[in-house]
């Protein structure tokens, strides 16, 4: 049996998966395990990842990109084109495997391209409450790996779900987490309390485009909190140079770091290591909050988002609508934590379902197996 793991967009989604992977080559050595990338950079963080499973023996594959198309993935990043020619230019790649496991939906694509032999399996990446996570062609997957009940019920409520074809309780992200993070240091030495601001990208539901810069100056002009910004991967995948251009500007306050996308961006570095949570709507909050931690939340699109159930997690602190009083506001979340503290352990509850804190990927990884030796050819 040979399954592929390949990585056709951003690395943020590299860990959401990678350790099933390297579970499935340590638990089932019979098993032939590819991992594939777009480019050197990207092999690099996975090799970097696959290095905490020494007993794992998989074989890392180049995905083959067109040289125009690889200068423009350069410039702009892994955006849609870059990704829909990642399938296509390789679909006979692909086509050589019995399964094919992704954290993302595009490469639901490859059976309109004529991919149809291999199992399609998602572990899909976050676990937040947007619709988006709930799309229709969900359905189409072979087999589907997810967190807690609160996904379990939205997908069997929309009949995305077939009994045998998919297991919850699977968050493999934590199980690297906690290889990268045995004895994780301060982000700042000087004993503050520490702000995420962790804005969502896209310009319909994100407040970096209206409150971004707002937030970024209070921050720096006051001596309370240190401000860590790290917004999602995607918000400066394809603006690089305005994103070294903010790195710059903010480069002599010592109580703020600017990261726009290093793999401390990624991993869990800032959630675990930061006292209170800033942002919108990005799915981070749902890692943030395994702690239990005050939030406060950015409304900047005048949102109808009471009773909402892709904005559940705005009911586990403020929301505000202005950045006219930010500190007020932070100080306020704070003192209202206590108000918040068992719906955000219920939250995550539902949303992790993790009976302990044990590892997962192992029973990730022994799933699919299962799964592919029951479907057979």
């Amino acid at each position: 049996m040979r399954i592929v793991f390949p990585y056709i967009a951003q690395p943020h989604q590299t860990l959401h998966s990678l350790p099933i992977a390297l579970e499935i080559a340590r638990r089932h050595p019979g098993i032939a395990v590819h991992v594939a990338c777009l480019s050197q950079e990207h092999e690099d963080y996975a090799r970097h990842l696959a290095s905490f499973y020494p007993d794992s023996s998989v074989t890392f594959d180049r995905l083959h990109l067109p040289t125009l198309l690889r200068h423009h993935m350069d410039r702009r990043g892994q955006d849609v084109l870059v990704k829909m020619g990642a399938l296509f230019y390789n679909k006979n790649y692909f086509a050589e495997f019995q399964a094919i496991v992704v954290p993302e939906r595009t490469s639901l694509y490859l059976r309109k391209m004529g991919v149809r032999a291999p199992r399609l399996i998602w572990t899909r990446h976050g676990a937040g409450d947007r619709a988006i996570g709930f799309a229709q062609d969900v359905r189409n997957f072979d087999f589907i790996l997810m967190a807690g009940r609160k996904l379990e019920n939205r997908l069997l409520a929309q009949g995305a779900l077939r009994p045998g074809h998919y297991v919850a309780g699977i968050y493999a992200k934590f199980d690297m987490v906690r290889l990268l993070h045995q004895q994780a240091p301060p982000l700042f030495p000087n004993g503050r309390p520490t702000v995420l601001y962790n804005p969502h990208f896209s310009p319909k539901l994100s407040s970096w485009h209206t409150f971004g810069l707002k937030v970024l100056d209070y921050f720096a002009s006051q001596d309370q909190y240190n401000l860590v910004f790290a917004p999602h991967y995607r918000l400066f995948d394809a603006r690089r140079a305005e994103a070294a251009e903010l790195v710059r500007a903010y480069a002599g306050v010592p109580h703020m770091r600017i990261d726009p996308g290093s793999p401390r961006s990624i991993d869990m570095t800032y959630t675990m290591g930061a006292d209170l949570y800033l942002g919108d709507v990005s799915s981070q909050v749902a890692e943030f909050l395994v702690t239990p931690r005050p939030c406060l939340f950015l409304d900047a699109h005048a949102t109808d988002w009471r009773d909402n159930p892709d904005y559940r997690f705005w009911t586990l602190g403020n929301v505000v609508t202005s950045t006219t009083s930010l500190g007020q506001s932070i100080d306020r979340a704070y003192t209202m934590q206590a108000g918040f503290l068992e719906r955000q352990k219920s939250y995550i509850r539902d949303t992790f379902g993790l009976s302990d804190a044990g590892p997962t990927a192992p029973v990730g990884a022994d799933a699919i197996v299962e799964f592919l030796r029951k479907a057979g050819p």
